[in-house]
Parts: C-alpha cells; structure tokens; sequence
C-alpha cells in the first residue's frame, strides 16, 4: 500500500469513526497498518488507533499502540513525530493511573527541541502532566500545570485545550472543596462548546456536563446535577463512551446518595464499578468504594463499611492517592468513634494529620486545613492558594 492509498484509507476509516461505526473503522485503520509501507502514514494511522481505543477505555490496547507509534517516529527520525508519541505514552500511562510513568514521559516531552509543531503540543502535556500530579494529590503541581496549558490555550487559540483544561480545573476544585470555581470552570467550559464547538467531537459538551453535575451535586443543587449527568450520559451511550457512562453512574450513584436513597444508589455503583474494573480506572474504584462506605454507614452497618474502606485503601496506596487515604482515615475516625474503639480512633486521627501535612493543605493566611468544607480559595502566582475570607 503506497502513500495516497495510504491516505485515501486513513480518511476513509475516520469517516466511517465520525458517523459511529468505530468497529469498521477500527478494520480499515488496523489494515491500513499491516499493508501500508508508508512510515509517516503509519504514524497517523496508529494516532487514529490510539485516540480511538482511547475513546473506549480500552487503555492496554491504547498503550500498546503508542508504543509501537514510538518506534515508528524514531524509524522518521522526526522530533515532532518522537514529542507527539511520548505524549500518547503518558496519556495511556495517565489513563491506567500510572502516575508517575505519566509525568516522567511529560518532561521527556517538554526536553525535546522540536519544531513550533511540538511547542503546540506543549499545552497538551502540561494538561496530562497536571492530571497525574491531581491523581497523586500533589496539588500545589496540579495548578501549576494547569494554568501553564491554559497559558498555551490562550497563546495558540487553542479553545478545545482551553475547554478540557477547564474540566480539569473543575476536578481539581472539587478535590479541594471550592465548589464555586468547582462550578465556574466546566461551566466556562459548556460555553466555549456553545460558541466554537459546531464542529467538535460531542465527547467536549458530555465532559463539561458531567464536570457540571459533580459540581451541583456538591452544591446540594441535585435536580441541576440529575439533568446534567443525564444530558452526559445520553452522549456517552450514543458515542460508546465507556469510561465517561463509567463516571455518570458513580455521581447518579452519589445523587441518590445525597438523597439518602441507598437502595438506588447501590445498583448504579455496582454498574459504576464493573465499568471501572474493565477499563483498569482504579482512581475511579477509589471514588466508587467510598460511596458504598458512605452508603453503608447511613446504613449504620459499620463492619460491611470497613470491609469497603480496606478494598479503597490498598487500590489508594498503590496509586500514591494521598486525598483517597485522607477520607478514608476520616471515615475510620467517624466509626471507630461510634463503636468507642478509642486506639484505633487515636490511630486514624494520627494518620489523617499525617495526610493534611504531606498534601500541604493549609492556608498560609490562617493556618486551618484546606479541602474540610466548602470555601472560596484564591490562588497565588506561585499556585500555593488560602482561603479568599
């Protein structure tokens, strides 16, 4: 298969992706990569591969792909090419929640002297690389990133960087409790699809919504997050979105939670975690056994709470989440204090302390901690932030 071939099948299988018949365009692209003797019509084919296995939480097969997109790039010799596959390699790292992989391979990224086409991608890497320090709670970093692949956005026009930075940025608000910027940002995010978005993957407006719905439901605002996660859901079922339906039925699951309707809530965390477990989210499984807690201890069935607490606390560990340990030794507190198990309380307080410390959330006005209670935080410069009181 020459070059023209070569491109005419690339076209054709993005076609076929765009009007919703992944699995035949998947067929197209993998028979473009067996036949085509084309190195550079290979590199694009395995970007349509990995943005496609992407798409549908199939990580392993995403990180497979990239890898092979490496070798392709050194055979170009083209640090253009060599910066976009490193960056797929810490996107599939990012997504299987290797955290540590993901930002060693960002700075791999960021040391290579490209072209201009590279420094475009720099905002993208900056994004991934901010997601991961967000996974390991190091969240002074998080910001940092942030706001540098918003600083790209803004340079280059970039508003589909700009929106799914903002997602982040919403993420990264409600992991700390400022529900209004928690709130602001995807919905910043939901108005750059309104006005820039006719031509974009649906996958930006499901994003924001979602981010939204979290949000609200934060908020005590539940009948805004039931519409939002339901306007986020219907999107990812039309699109095969799995990790996204994924994430609806944990915060459907949360909804009904906050309603204390623990009957419907344990059902779609069930469906939230099957998910989770096929697509290798452990982050996500964090979220989800810390939900069944909750539920458990409304309940009042404090050992099957524990049972929970134990699964959460080894996938936390094993992640480097130091936030997930943080509840999780709150939430001991809170039933070690009602069964009168005062070592184990004791133990719990003296862990809990431990996390606040590493994660440095305080305020470096008042001292209290961070990320207690819903507060407005205000940023410095430099990313460390206080309480805007």
């Amino acid at each position: 298969m020459g070059q023209d071939q070569t491109k005419q099948q690339i076209e054709k299988g993005l076609h076929l992706y765009q009007s919703n018949q992944t699995e035949k365009a998947l067929q197209v692209w993998m028979r473009v990569l067996e036949k085509s003797a084309d190195p550079a019509g290979r590199f694009r084919v395995l970007g349509c591969l990995i943005t496609a296995h992407a798409e549908m939480g199939r990580y392993k097969e995403m990180l497979k792909f990239a890898v092979v997109q490496i070798d392709t790039a050194r055979e170009l010799e083209d640090p253009d090419f060599l910066t976009e596959s490193y960056l797929n390699l810490a996107r599939s790292n990012e997504k299987l929640c290797e955290f540590q992989k993901t930002i060693s391979y960002c700075k791999t990224c960021l040391n290579m002297q490209g072209t201009a086409v590279s420094l475009q991608l720099n905002g993208q890497v900056s994004l991934s690389m901010g997601n991961a320090f967000l996974g390991l709670s190091t969240f002074q970093k998080a910001l940092e990133c942030f706001e540098k692949a918003l600083r790209y956005a803004h340079n280059n026009d970039d508003k589909m960087l700009e929106c799914r930075v903002c997602c982040s940025l919403g993420n990264f608000y409600a992991q700390i409790k400022d529900y209004e910027k928690a709130l602001f940002f995807p919905c910043k995010a939901a108005e750059l699809v309104n006005d820039y978005g006719k031509g974009w993957s649906l996958k930006y407006r499901a994003m924001s919504q979602y981010h939204m719905a979290v949000a609200y439901r934060k908020l005590g605002r539940l009948a805004d997050a039931m519409d939002c996660c339901e306007e986020s859901m219907k999107i990812a079922l039309q699109h095969g979105d799995r990790p996204l339906q994924a994430l609806c039925l944990l915060c459907f699951a949360d909804i009904h939670r906050s309603r204390k309707d623990v009957q419907t809530a344990f059902p779609r965390y069930d469906s939230s975690m099957s998910i989770m477990t096929e697509i290798g989210n452990r982050l996500g499984l964090v979220q989800v056994l810390l939900g069944v807690t909750k539920c458990w201890m409304i309940q009042k069935e404090l050992d099957k709470a524990l049972e929970s607490i134990e699964k959460a606390q080894e996938l936390a560990e094993g992640l480097g989440n130091k936030l997930g340990l943080l509840k999780l030794h709150c939430l001991c507190e809170r039933i070690y204090r009602t069964k009168g198990q005062q070592r184990e309380l004791r133990d719990h307080v003296v862990k809990f302390h431990e996390c606040v410390e590493e994660m440095e959330l305080y305020c470096g006005m008042c001292g209290e901690s961070i990320g207690e209670k819903n507060n407005q935080l205000q940023a410095l410069p430099c990313s460390h932030f206080f309480h805007l009181k």
